[in-house]
Order: structure tokens, then sequence, then C-alpha cells
């Protein structure tokens, strides 16, 4: 009978060969998939023997990722923010940057609950996530604020534009126990959304496409199975972001902020953007962990 180390070096040269960036870690996941334990048992059992079935499971599953198939498809999980999410083509995969929105939001409305005493009639503070595809960020919120005992004080909202997408969201929401949490609802942006008066928004975030169109062919190959409507920003890659801009103000409370995520060298022009459509607004950019500005957060009239 084979072991994990018999199959895991030739899946790792097939994959070598095939162009995959990360061929080593791209075999551990998929071999610890099939075997349905995690990377690091893959890595502390090399003598462990595989059965002919799911050795077949592996070959099957590295043919998948030859042909350029994203890993968190073919396992059909994606991890993100220290949760497991479900992963599948109806939306895009959770890319590791996004988790600097989600400490952002997460930080901003415990800062708001614990700033001053709250009236036990106070209404929860409002959290829109606009374009969630898989949920991942208002449920990675919803978990960690929960877990932090704020739980009861916000009320969370997700939207986006695809059903597919948003029936994903709930299959994660309700995988992670705060489906009660999150209301879901399909909207195109802030075009149709029912979140009660205008200027009722507290916290907007979004991760929105900003992928210029022309560099869409450019992408690593993995990205053509993701849906292009969640990467395709228009020609400047801004244009998503632009149509957001134009009802921010008509959404967002006086005194609330928006969180958007933003592309690589893109922070002047999406500036300039929000100096046009949000006259007296102000903006201040948020690095990631590589020192890209990720994330800009607006505010009405002041620092955020």
């Amino acid at each position: 009978m084979a072991t994990v180390r018999d199959l895991l070096e030739p899946a790792v040269a097939r994959l070598r060969a095939s162009g995959s960036p990360s061929p080593r870690l791209d075999a551990e996941l998929l071999l610890g998939s099939v075997l349905g334990v995690d990377r690091s048992a893959v890595l502390a059992h090399p003598e462990a023997p595989v059965g002919t079935g799911q050795a077949a499971a592996l070959a099957s599953a590295v043919a998948r990722r030859e042909r350029g198939e994203p890993v968190a498809y073919i396992r059909g999980v994606k991890e993100f923010y220290g949760l497991a999410f479900r992963a599948d083509p109806r939306a895009l995969i959770p890319r590791p940057e996004t988790e600097l929105l989600v400490d952002l939001a997460q930080a901003w409305v415990r800062a708001r609950l614990t700033a001053a005493p709250r009236a036990p009639d106070a209404p929860p503070l409002v959290v829109l996530d606009v374009g969630t595809g898989s949920g991942a960020i208002a449920v990675a919120l919803a978990v960690t604020l929960r877990r932090r005992g704020y739980g009861g004080a916000v009320h969370l909202l997700a939207t986006d534009i695809s059903a597919e997408a948003l029936g994903l969201a709930v299959e994660n929401a309700v995988g992670h126990g705060v489906a009660d949490a999150i209301d879901f609802q399909r909207a195109d942006l802030l075009e149709g959304l029912a979140v009660g008066p205008p200027g009722t928004v507290d916290l907007l975030v979004a991760n929105l496409p900003y992928v210029p169109r022309a560099d869409l062919p450019d992408l690593p190959v993995a990205a053509s199975f993701e849906p292009a409507i969640a990467l395709d920003g228009g020609d400047d890659g801004s244009h998503v972001i632009e149509r957001l801009l134009r009802g921010l103000e008509h959404v967002v409370t006086p005194d609330g902020s928006a969180l958007l995520e933003i592309g690589d060298g893109q922070l002047g022009h999406v500036r300039a953007l929000v100096s046009e459509r949000l006259p007296g607004w102000t903006s201040v950019a948020h690095d990631d962990l590589g020192g890209t500005p990720r994330v800009l957060e607006l505010a009405r009239g002041r620092r955020p």
C-alpha cells in the first residue's frame, strides 16, 4: 500500500511541471483534504498508509489543479480570519489581505461601543457589508463581535447583486452559527437596499471589484475559475467603487464611516474620486502587511 510520502512527491512534481506557483503547498493541502486531515498531519506522518480510493481521489484533485483550478475550489474550503469558509465558483475566494478590512471594522465597532456609556434602549449599530460574496467579511465580523460580547449591540446587513453568492454567504453564516445575526439582501450596491430611513448605516464595509478590465487576462489562471463580476472593476478598476461613492452620503450616518478595500496603486485615483463625489469627506489609508495601501477609511468632515 502506498504511503503519504509515495503520493506526495509525485504530486509535487506534477504541479511544479504544470506551473503552479506553490506546488508543494498545493499538494500537501490536496492530500490532506483527501485524507480528511489538516496539512500538519500530512507533514507529521509521511509513512502513513493511503488507500487505493484515496490515491485515486488525489490523482483527480491534482489533475484539476494542473488545469489551473484554485485549490480552495477543489478542497471546497478556504481559511479566512481563523475560520473555515465553504468555497465554490459562486463567489470570489476570500483573500488574506481582506482580513485587514475585518480588523479595522471590528476595531471601529468596539471603539464606538466603548467610547461612552450606551443607554439600555439604544438601537444597535448598523454595519453594512456591500458585495458580501462568500460572506467572509460579515461572518467573520459576526463571529468576532459575538465572542467579544458585542453581538447584541450590532445589526449586520450583507448584500450582493448575485443570488448565487448570497446563497453561499448564507451557508457560511449557518455553518458558523451566526445566520441569526446577519440580514442578507440582494441589491446592486446601494440600489434597492432595505435598511430603513436614509442615513442609518453606522459603518459600511466593501471589498468591491477593482481589477482593471484590461488586466483580467493577465491574472493567474486560477482567477479564470472565479466569477468575473467579482473581479472586473471596469476600464480603470474603479467603476464599481465610484458607483458606491455616489450614494454613500445618503446611506451613512452623519458620524459614521466607510471602509473600502482598494487595489495596488489605486490610492491616489480613489482619493480623487472621493473628493469629487463626496466633498467635505476625509480619508485615511491603511496599509496591509506588505506595506501597500489596502483600505481607505472615509468619514464626513473629520479625520476617521
